[in-house]
């Protein structure tokens, strides 16, 4: 090989040997990085978010029938952040049981969460979590590049979850929880299961579909399904 190939095979390996490194660089990122990033987004939206209203739409089941809904209620909610979130209900149907004591009290829950002085012991950031990356960290979700983390509560809270994040891989946004809640509501035996979805409006990550699994002696298996729609989100001045 005279010395014009050998060059050029040596740029081509060269070439080569960044791309690889660069690969690896993409699947390994730096744990310490990411979780700045995640603490960012949170407290970015925490920042940006003055108030919204959305119409939330609980379905309630029993057992592992995901069929017929034992219960089932349309409310509009609205948060404001020096206050936290209150609600109007729209419709509502099925057995008082269901409507007062799983679904009122959920909504009593989360209305007491998110009052300001109670807010940040349920947010999603290293003060209340701690987080590691996934054996899989690179995950397509919904279309989206995410990076996967294991998150472990740092104290026990309804509000809190041990399981997975999915966050996105460009900005750190939430993408997904999935989890289990940490210490049960008062009215459940076990703790809830839970799964929350997340899409980006006016670049800020909220939720858009949600489902609780949980168990209790009195009232068996328990699903609660919910989905948000017609957000109508209200930013501070100059955000």
């Amino acid at each position: 090989m005279n010395k014009r190939w050998r060059d050029i095979a040596g740029c081509v390996s060269a070439i080569l040997f960044m791309a690889s490194c660069s690969v690896v660089a993409q699947q390994q990122p730096d744990a310490a990085a990411v979780v700045r990033g995640v603490d960012s987004s949170v407290k970015n939206r925490i920042d940006r978010l003055a108030s919204y209203t959305v119409t939330e739409h609980y379905a309630v089941y029993r057992g592992k029938d995901e069929t017929h809904q034992a219960a089932d209620m349309v409310v509009k909610t609205t948060y404001r952040k020096e206050t936290g979130k209150s609600y109007e209900v729209v419709s509502q149907s099925g057995g008082a049981v269901w409507r007062n004591e799983v679904l009122g009290t959920l909504l009593d829950n989360e209305k007491r969460m998110s009052q300001p002085s109670n807010v940040g012991t349920a947010l999603i950031n290293s003060s209340n979590y701690d987080m590691k990356l996934d054996a899989n960290i690179h995950e397509q979700f919904n279309g989206r590049d995410c990076l996967v983390l294991d998150i472990t509560p740092k104290h026990n809270s309804q509000y809190l979850f041990k399981g997975k994040l999915w966050v996105d891989a460009q900005d750190f946004a939430i993408v997904q929880l999935k989890g289990t809640a940490s210490k049960s509501a008062f009215f459940l035996a076990s703790a809830a299961e839970v799964v929350r979805q997340y899409d980006k409006m006016s670049g800020l990550p909220m939720a858009t579909h949600a489902q609780a699994v949980s168990g209790s002696s009195l009232l068996g298996q328990t699903v609660v399904k919910i989905d948000y729609t017609d957000y109508q989100l209200q930013l501070t001045p100059g955000s």
